[in-house]
């Protein structure tokens, strides 16, 4: 009989993953107490207890412990502070940083729930709840990860970091872009980041499309509604607005076909979304409206475009658009507002926090991983974009399918072998063996 020879890393990497196996109980507890924490963004609910319980659990740790409000940031107020947690452990000799970074804030729950979207319900090997899979149990994950890694290599080299930031779902402005500002996302303080966002344990991925978020409005003149002729229906110049969309604009979009690895294969084509419509007197009123013919309509578009388009030409075709129906329709009148512009990022797959990862997931999963590119975007945006940083990715456990829908769950065991693949990926980056 042969028997392998372990190698002092191999005999750690065995160690590292057996101590996250006798985590589980810890791990699912820990989702469960994060995803009691109604974080539902907007409006930022309960983001101060939430980054507190982070905090203190690793300032037990032995991190350093710094909580950081978005200050000025879209909905920040002393009722909704933006308030994001920094955990930092500084090694026993200089080295690279490796910083594991996953969003607080969770969507509203919605209807169709079957369980309590924030009791953490746990049944047939799944957490549920509101957050589990997106992407409070990639959160507890990674925290899990990094305690074990610590657990076994307390005199690590170089730098560990855990943050718990916020308002990703709403943009991430009071959140990683705040402190990609601050400095905290860029060298030479950070070397990798790791998001744990809910891509599947087997994927890795490499970044996003572009997105353009605007608003269109049209204008009319007001009227008594009995006499509509007297006014002009701002409403109406919108039905020919998104008339021209139909015939025009959204079988262009689906011509076009990137060569980013995005998923799912509908997210290859470009898209648009009709984020809302409002026209005419406010809503929220349970009385009768008085009868006017409304003088403004307003619609948010939510455009995702590929690698392969430019920024200008993306927002070309709607003023084309906009411009005929000027020219063509009697009356027609419009404004149109940026509200968030960000490009395409796609991290190169020799990158070492890539091969890291991809390392780990072989060894862990017994499987080459898949690159993905993401359809929206999440945080990466801003830590390549402001702190120029472009060694980063999103790998964690959840189904991305999942996310913001009733009865959402992350699979118990997908979140332990991406614990695994996290701090092995950590292990090899801090020992500069990626």
């Amino acid at each position: 009989m042969r028997f392998k020879v372990l190698s002092g890393t191999d005999r750690m990497l065995e160690a590292l993953h057996a101590r996250i196996d006798d985590k589980r109980a810890d791990l699912v507890a820990l989702t469960q107490n994060l995803v009691r924490i109604p974080t539902v963004n907007p409006p930022g609910e309960a983001y101060t207890p939430c980054a507190q319980l982070i905090g203190e659990r690793l300032r037990r740790r032995g991190f350093e412990i710094a909580y950081i409000r978005g200050e000025n940031a879209p909905g920040d107020s002393d009722r909704h502070p933006r308030t994001n947690v920094v955990a930092r452990h500084a090694g026993s000799r200089p080295g690279p940083c490796v910083h594991f970074n996953s969003h607080i804030d969770v969507v509203e729950a919605g209807h169709g729930w079957t369980v309590d979207p924030f009791a953490g319900v746990v049944r047939d090997g799944k957490v549920y709840g509101r957050g589990t899979c997106d992407m409070k149990g990639g959160l507890a994950a990674s925290i899990i990860a990094v305690e074990a890694l610590l657990e076994l290599w307390p005199d690590h080299v170089g730098t560990l970091e855990i943050s718990g930031t916020v308002d990703e779902e709403s943009g991430g402005l009071g959140g990683v872009a705040h402190l990609a500002r601050l400095g905290l996302f860029s060298r030479p303080r950070v070397d990798h980041v790791i998001i744990p966002e809910p891509l599947n344990k087997d994927r890795i991925c490499l970044g996003h499309r572009g997105v353009w978020w605007a608003e269109i409005e049209t204008h009319g003149s007001i009227a008594h509604g009995s006499m509509p002729f007297l006014g002009d229906c701002a409403v109406r110049h919108m039905g020919a607005v998104l008339e021209a969309f139909e015939t025009d604009l959204f079988p262009k979009l689906a011509a076009k076909h990137t060569d980013m690895p995005v998923v799912p294969e509908g997210a290859k084509s470009s898209t648009l979304n009709i984020n809302s419509i409002h026209g005419g007197q406010p809503e929220g009123y349970s009385g009768l409206p008085s009868p006017c013919v409304p003088d403004s309509c307003r619609m948010i578009i939510d455009r995702r475009y590929l690698i392969e388009e430019h920024i200008d030409e993306v927002k070309g075709e709607v003023v084309t658009i906009l411009d005929r129906l000027s020219a063509a329709r009697p009356g027609f009148r419009y404004g149109l507002r940026d509200l968030l512009e960000v490009i395409p990022t796609m991290t190169d797959r020799g990158a070492p926090v890539v091969r890291a990862v991809a390392d780990a997931i072989e060894q862990v999963l017994d499987r080459a991983p898949d690159y993905v590119i993401s359809p929206g975007t999440y945080d990466q945006k801003h830590i390549a974009r402001i702190g120029h940083l472009h060694d980063c990715i999103a790998y964690g456990p959840g189904i991305l399918d999942l996310a913001h829908r009733p009865d959402e769950f992350v699979v118990i065991q997908d979140m332990i072998d991406s614990a695994k693949v996290m701090a092995q990926a950590a292990h090899a980056l801090l020992s500069q063996r990626a």
